[in-house]
């Protein structure tokens, strides 16, 4: 039997940290078991906020490629590919533009929020307001029956459904409605206990190695409140607890630090080493992984090439459908 299609995607915007790792990558991993797992860079998405800086787009593709593979994406197995190297993308984009009305653009919540949030950038261009629309084109060319998304992203993938009802109402029955797979996003906080984010510094990426893991976690945020080790100290909310819920798969070890904390009986020190050990036990196999990777020259341009082939041939079929059902497909004889 045939296997349910996902079609994720992420935007190259910089290294990848631990965020993308729980946020993200660790799913993807899990849905390649069940389903047919098609997984995009989308260097198209970062120009909706990056478009005056694209300097780096190309450079965070291929790292990010390498990231994933480094997290256990399997090559073999699913299909890794870069957005703008399948043209279709856009076309399909282009003429859902023509079909759907601005004020279901407008009310995308995410909207309105991430203009209030990065008010350092114009966003006032149609390709920010417009990018659900792309998203939209994204999953549904390649009929892709589940798309994982936290709660957050729900009215995104709703835009996109009720995108996909328009058209069949008006063409007849071409795209599958995508149904969301509610996955688990949990969110860390930065080193600081801040948004984690690569403006703030406050990440560890994939990418780090094992000495800057460990001076990057002896700086962590901890509970202010604690000026000495024999001070009771707060475990709710204290990012080093965050961490090591997320990472240190010892949770005897995990529980027994929590309590001492508790009761003023273990300092952040041994706390904190003992994270480093977690995070760096969890991120040896995917320094393995990558090394192995890039000791490879030309094999991450060579899958994604590849790989933007293999999708491709999908999007042009649904294309071809596309162009049948609007009535607007010419042949030279």
């Amino acid at each position: 039997m045939t296997r349910r299609r996902v079609v994720s995607g992420m935007r190259p915007t910089g290294k990848l940290h631990l965020g993308h790792l729980v946020g993200a990558l660790r799913n993807w991993v899990a849905l390649q078991e069940t389903y047919e797992c098609l997984y995009f860079s989308a260097d198209w998405h970062a120009l909706t906020s990056d478009y005056a800086d694209t300097g780096g787009i190309v450079a965070s593709v291929y790292d990010n490629l390498a990231d994933w593979i480094a997290a256990g994406i399997d090559p073999e197995r699913s299909t890794l590919f870069i957005q703008s190297l399948v043209p279709e993308h856009a076309e399909l984009h282009l003429l859902f533009s023509m079909l759907i009305p601005i004020p279901w653009l407008e009310r995308v919540p995410t909207y309105k929020e991430l203009q209030e949030q990065l008010t350092e950038k114009d966003l006032s261009t149609y390709g920010f307001l417009g990018y659900p629309l792309l998203q939209t084109a994204d999953i549904v060319i390649y009929n892709a029956h589940v798309v994982p998304v936290g709660e957050d992203q729900v009215p995104h993938l709703e835009l996109s459904r009720e995108v996909v009802r328009r058209f069949n109402n008006l063409f007849g029955e071409v795209f599958v409605e995508p149904q969301p797979l509610l996955t688990p996003t949990p969110r860390l906080p930065g080193l600081d206990n801040r948004k984690m984010s690569k403006s703030y510094g406050n990440a560890i990426d994939l990418s780090d190695d094992a000495e800057t893991v460990r001076k990057k976690v002896m700086q962590m945020y901890t509970d202010p409140k604690r000026v000495r080790a024999d001070v009771p100290g707060t475990v709710e909310g204290n990012p080093v607890f965050v961490y090591h819920d997320a990472f240190n798969p010892d949770v005897a070890e995990v529980d027994d630090l929590k309590a001492r904390y508790r009761l003023g009986k273990v300092g952040d020190v041994e706390v904190k080493q003992k994270l480093v050990k977690a995070i760096n036990a969890m991120l040896d196999p995917m320094r393995e992984r990558r090394a192995a990777v890039l000791a490879k020259p030309g094999f991450l341009r060579e899958l994604a090439f590849d790989s933007s082939a293999k999708a491709r041939a999908v999007a042009r079929e649904t294309m071809g459908q596309v162009r049948e059902a609007m009535k607007i497909s010419y042949a030279r004889s």
